[in-house]
């Protein structure tokens, strides 16, 4: 009889096994593991983490939450599918939060995490793609990537680059479920956010999820204790259908949702101040925020500056105040976001 088994349970020349009893050598993995559940590049991984990795929760108990250490509050960015925008509104997010002030109290402190262990793009919206790989402290914990003020922390500088590569861009993570659990984990409880010991660490952790329902989110609704989510979407039919789903899903793991965020919403036309729908209409859009009974954020309109911006590795909202080739549509773009940190610290309060 043919026994299925997977990449994990092969044994390797060594005699021991490609699973994760062990922490998550990311470096011995890509360099030892088959061709087929990985790449074969030769560079200089991760240093080895003393202490045992997080333990994934077992079957026959009720899972835990637990809060992530050092953080007070978790915001999940998610979509129901990709291409929306996410992680371009997930890191904007986190810079208007941070510039985001109350009266008569401090700013907060504001770090990003990037589950999306498959196609991570934090590294390169945070001008990061070719940073160092991150250190470690004392106490075996990753110490995140800091640019432009805000620390962060992905899978991407964790991946090795192939040979003579600037950055682990084009580094593929062909992974099974268990693998990107015990990654997912690390990402989670791992990460020491304070700027040194002794320090509160963040107010805010905003998460870029992956697009979808699957391990990770799963994952995550399972573990942590999620303060909320902000589900994006555009206003296409088949993207709307997905934001059914992603908030049935939230539901389902008791994740409070903050609300909905159309983005790529309209165009403003720069002489006649104009919106046109180019993707359709926002009336479904708004029609499923009532049924569902989830309040509407704000509306991003269509601006090809916040692309380009992202693309060198500047948030858009650090940039200038709009009034050049963006025009008009630059400032209402920051003005949304802006509402949007509002309208979550709201639903905190």
């Amino acid at each position: 009889m043919l026994q299925l088994i997977c990449v994990l349970c092969v044994p390797n020349e060594e005699g021991t096994y490609y699973g994760l009893s062990t922490p998550l050598d990311i470096n011995h993995y890509f360099s030892k593991a088959p061709e087929s559940a990985a790449t074969n590049a030769s560079v200089k991984g991760l240093p080895n983490r003393p202490g045992p990795a997080p333990q994934i929760p077992r079957r026959g108990g009720p899972i835990q939450k637990r809060s992530i250490p050092h953080v007070k509050k978790v915001l999940a960015v998610a979509s129901g599918k990709g291409g929306v925008g996410k992680s371009t509104v997930a890191v904007n997010l986190a810079f208007s939060l941070a510039m985001s002030q109350k009266a008569g109290s401090p700013r907060l402190r504001v770090g990003v995490l990037d589950l999306d262990i498959f196609g991570p793009s934090i590294p390169k919206l945070m001008g990061l793609e070719s940073a160092e790989e991150p250190h470690l402290t004392k106490e075996g914990a990753i110490v995140p990537l800091k640019n432009h003020g805000l620390p962060c922390m992905s899978m991407g500088f964790l991946l090795p680059r192939p040979p003579g590569a600037e950055s682990s861009a084009d580094t593929p993570v062909v992974w099974r479920g268990l693998m990107v659990q015990k990654a997912v984990q690390q990402l989670l409880f791992d990460v020491d956010w304070r700027e040194q010991d002794g320090d509160a660490g963040l107010d805010v952790l905003v998460i870029d999820m992956p697009p979808g329902t699957g391990d990770v989110p799963l994952t995550l609704g399972q573990l942590v204790n999620v303060d909320g989510a902000v589900i994006v979407s555009t206003p296409q039919d088949v993207a709307l259908t997905d934001v059914r789903k992603g908030v049935a899903m939230f539901q389902k793991i008791s994740v409070p949702i903050a609300g909905l965020l159309l983005n790529q919403a309209y165009f403003l036309c720069p002489s006649c101040s104009t919106p046109h729908n180019l993707f359709g209409s926002p009336d479904s859009f708004h029609a499923i925020a009532k049924r569902l009974d989830i309040d509407v954020l704000g509306e991003l309109p269509v601006v090809s500056a916040v692309s380009a911006s992202g693309d060198h590795g500047v948030p858009y909202v650090l940039g200038s105040d709009g009034t050049n080739a963006s025009g008009d549509s630059g400032r209402v773009w920051k003005d949304v976001m802006s509402g949007v940190a509002h309208n979550v610290r709201q639903f905190w309060s």
